[in-house]
């Protein structure tokens, strides 16, 4: 693995019509337990963030609810101005507490949202909003209606969608461009395989969330084990190189609160998997997934 710390050795990718390094940050984890309230430690927070343009991190996913808003204007102190860097947020969930998250998509809330985060994070336009959950409660119709019609107004440049199918996809397509998707996806979660392979034929970017997951694939003695080992790597870091190499269109979005768990993670982007590894470990992750 190579000993240059950079984002920009996983590839890039293009969002609509800006160019991303492939490797980008999760920040719901610069917030307090349950992602709500302030961070442990807001001047380590702070560091992570100042970091990411040092190591060639230019997209970033955050939401409202992280916090709510903390994460928001944490980005705000660290990085505003944003210096060739895709900042994109989400809306959609309301809190009323730590780990509780309700979905509200009226559209008149869904417009709060995007007014709110463009003023927490000093914007005239979000680089890319994404729809955090489509509210069951809510037709989506009108929920991808207001959608729209804020990205005719200017506020939104781009749309994305959050835990959705295929199927809710091209229902969203009907009333803009969706250029990513962010469903949960990892080495043992793969029940977004066709959401995946539908953004791929799409060029629609996949935005894994909880990517480095790997459950029982991690322990000792493992296939996943052994390869960590062979490339004097760790399971996670290897775990994370497996969903770069898993589809041109993925967009990791790995998260942490710690200078040296974000510098763990952009290593990973230097590690290259061999075929017969990503084989080994596909068959095992989808073996995992499938028990």
């Amino acid at each position: 693995m190579s000993t240059t710390l950079s984002a920009a050795a996983s590839g890039k990718f293009k969002i609509g019509d800006t160019t991303v390094n492939r490797l980008g940050f999760g920040a719901m984890r610069i917030t307090g337990q349950g992602v709500w309230g302030d961070p442990q430690d807001p001047e380590e927070a702070k560091r992570v963030l100042k970091r990411l343009p040092e190591l060639d991190v230019n997209f970033i996913d955050t939401a409202d609810s992280y916090g709510p808003f903390v994460s928001e204007d944490l980005i705000h102190e660290a990085l505003y101005p944003y210096k060739d860097m895709v900042i994109a947020t989400k809306g959609g969930f309301t809190r009323l507490g730590p780990a509780i998250w309700e979905q509200l998509g009226r559209p008149e809330y869904l417009k709060q949202c995007v007014l709110m985060s463009m003023r927490r994070l000093g914007v005239e336009q979000i680089a890319l909003w994404q729809l955090h959950r489509i509210d069951p409660k809510v037709p989506a119709e009108e929920q991808f209606q207001a959608i729209a019609e804020m990205q005719k107004e200017g506020w939104i440049r781009h749309v994305g969608l959050s835990q959705v199918s295929v199927e809710e996809i091209k229902q969203a397509q009907k009333h803009f461009p969706v250029v990513t998707v962010q469903n949960k996806y990892n080495l043992v979660d793969r029940s977004s395989e066709d959401v995946l392979d539908f953004c791929e034929k799409q060029g629609i970017g996949f935005i894994p969330w909880f990517p480095l997951a790997a459950g029982d694939l991690a322990k000792d003695g493992s296939v996943l084990d052994g390869i960590a080992k062979r490339l004097d790597a760790s399971p996670s870091q290897v775990a994370l190189a497996w969903t770069l190499k898993r589809s041109p269109v993925m967009l990791p979005i790995p998260g942490t609160s710690k200078v040296k768990h974000l510098e763990e993670n952009v290593a990973a982007a230097s590690l290259e998997l061999s075929d017969d590894d990503f084989a080994a470990l596909d068959a095992q992750g989808k073996e995992a997934a499938a028990a």
